[in-house]
């Protein structure tokens, strides 16, 4: 339960602090003085975000501290979990700078605002004036009823087990998805193997082949020339070689004059034998060589197929070619067979929709286990509060697939006249239905609910005499259960306060600022009987006051 609020530098107000009851605390004053500013500040301990407008002097920073009793709930895991120290008395501040810096404290360790707002959840429930929306939502009235229902623990483990399926479904699909490209994939990679085996290259051989290509093109030529050159060289009758030999002859006739011609001559006669050589292997050449058109069919075939994978995969050369085929077949070689966790997968997750349909089923049923009673009970409760015709139905229906709370789908229908057609509430309860049929609603759920403050902003809105009464009531009995704090015109419902807080504006010499006082007994009487009336109240609402007070004591 909360304890004290401390407010320093926010909108209007300077400086304050208010203490909270155990039971029914209300707060009351003028329109306009200051008791939304209150539940703003409390709302920036609960987690809001901040506005450095809020600022009450722009020069110096805004602190909102929050105190807390959680001596009798458990949350000394939720502490744990973020390494934060445990004590009963908890201190939850929030800080705005004039730069506009915001910093959250959970007894003076720094925290993020997620965490503020998942601690302050656990502690208050701030129902403001347009909470009322909240029951038009089917998500929230699903919530009320599993709260009724007792739920939360076959909900949290049935949520768990729903978050591993649907992760589960995603990779599935997604395994799916990658043995099916996959196959596309190994087709392609084979059939381009394929090429490659076919082809069956080996490294250096494009060189040796166009070579030999070149030579039987030009076989003929070559056959014609060096057939020519060696007649000329060796066979003719006034052959190169003859002419040189009968040179060499006179050259060594006359070598024994002259040492430098003896020199000569040696050189001579080894031209005249690397002349002979030249001939012979001219000789030999033309003989082997022969015009061969299958042969040269079959080189330039074998050419144009290793060009035709040069230019498709961009390369030049035979080598890089075969670093290709490479690759590919280490790709072949890596794609996976995901069969095997596929099935396992798809296994699973039937296994896992048989346990979520089970236990959705048993969600259903204890849902549906509540409604009657809880018709009956907001019914009654409405009678109560002068709604005697007022009818409530909890309609159930299914979705067509399991959704994160089951399969079940929760509308409200109501009908505040005799006679009138159930409709959604959102179609047809008035501000003031709304009003009552709210109260009613969370009265009934909070047993249900470990939240220890519950706060309610002007809940009476449009309402008055004796349903406001009776809803101060309802709000009284609350507070056996729970710490009610509640924000009021209505002086039927400020009667029933165990602690009565006034909020009014006050005049200093540069501007005006928000205050709060504690009202013992006469001041109770004053603020009551103006409610009721004027400021200054007449004497009859004086005395109306402290008959309210009486009847509420």
């Amino acid at each position: 339960m909360i304890e004290r609020l401390h407010i320093r530098n926010y909108a209007i107000i300077e400086e304050l602090t208010i203490d909270f009851s155990k039971g029914l605390t209300i707060i009351t004053g003028e329109t306009g003085a200051g008791k939304s500013i209150l539940l703003g500040a409390l709302g920036l301990v609960m987690g809001r975000r901040a506005d450095i407008k809020s600022l009450y002097n722009l020069d110096s920073k805004c602190t909102i501290e929050g105190f807390f009793n959680v001596e009798a709930y458990d949350l000394r895991s939720f502490f744990d979990e973020h390494d934060l120290d445990f004590d009963p008395q908890v201190v939850i501040r929030r800080e705005i700078t004039p730069s506009g810096k915001s910093r959250a404290f959970v007894n003076d360790t720094p925290v993020t605002l997620n965490v503020l707002q998942d601690l302050s959840s656990t502690l208050i429930d701030l129902h403001q004036q347009f909470d009322n929306l909240d029951i038009h939502k089917v998500s929230f009235q699903l919530r009320l009823l599993d709260a009724l229902a007792e739920n939360r623990p076959l909900l949290a483990q049935y949520q768990s087990l729903f978050s591993a399926y649907q992760q589960d479904q995603k990779q599935l699909k997604t395994l799916i998805a990658r043995q099916q490209q996959s196959a596309k994939e190994l087709e392609f990679l084979q059939f381009q193997l394929e090429e490659f085996n076919t082809a069956e290259l080996v490294d250096g051989e494009q060189e040796e082949l166009e070579e030999e290509l070149s030579r039987l093109t030009n076989a003929e030529d070559i056959k014609r020339t060096l057939a020519a050159s060696f007649q000329q060289l060796s066979e003719s009758e006034v052959s190169v070689i003859g002419q040189m030999e009968e040179l060499t002859q006179a050259i060594k006739s006359v070598s024994s004059f002259d040492r430098r011609i003896e020199g000569l001559y040696g050189r001579f006669s080894g031209l005249v034998e690397e002349l002979r050589d030249v001939a012979q292997e001219f000789e030999s050449i033309a003989d082997e060589t022969e015009h061969d058109p299958e042969r040269t069919q079959e080189v330039q075939e074998r050419l144009d197929m290793v060009y035709r994978l040069q230019n498709k995969h961009q390369v030049a050369s035979i080598k890089e070619l075969l670093d290709i085929q490479a690759d590919l077949q280490q790709q072949l070689d890596d794609i996976g067979d995901l069969s095997q966790e596929i099935e396992r997968l798809q296994q699973s997750t039937q296994e896992q929709r048989q346990q979520l349909e089970t236990m959705a089923e048993e969600l259903s049923t204890r849902r549906h286990s509540v409604v009657g009673g809880f018709e009956n009970k907001v019914e009654q409760m409405l009678a109560q509060l002068s709604m005697q015709h007022a009818k409530l139905k909890v309609d159930i229906s299914r979705t067509e697939d399991l959704e994160l709370t089951g399969f079940d789908e929760v509308n409200f229908l109501f009908a505040a006249n005799k006679g009138g057609r159930l409709q959604l509430i959102k179609d047809v309860a008035s501000g003031g239905e709304l009003s009552r049929l709210t109260l009613v609603v969370k009265s009934l759920v909070a047993s249900a609910i470990p939240l220890p403050t519950l706060i309610f902003d002007e809940i009476d809105t449009g309402i008055s005499g004796d349903v406001a009464l009776k809803m101060g009531s309802i709000l009284r009995q609350l507070s056996n259960e729970h710490q009610v704090v509640s924000i009021t015109h209505s002086p039927q419902i400020a009667s029933k306060a165990n602690a009565h807080y006034f909020v009014y504006k006050k005049d200093k010499e540069d501007r005006t600022v928000t205050e709060v006082r504690p009202l013992e007994m006469e001041g109770r009487v004053y603020a009551i009987a103006t409610m009721l009336s004027q400021d200054p109240p007449s004497e009859s609402a004086i005395n109306t006051a402290k008959e309210l007070l009486l009847q509420s004591s």
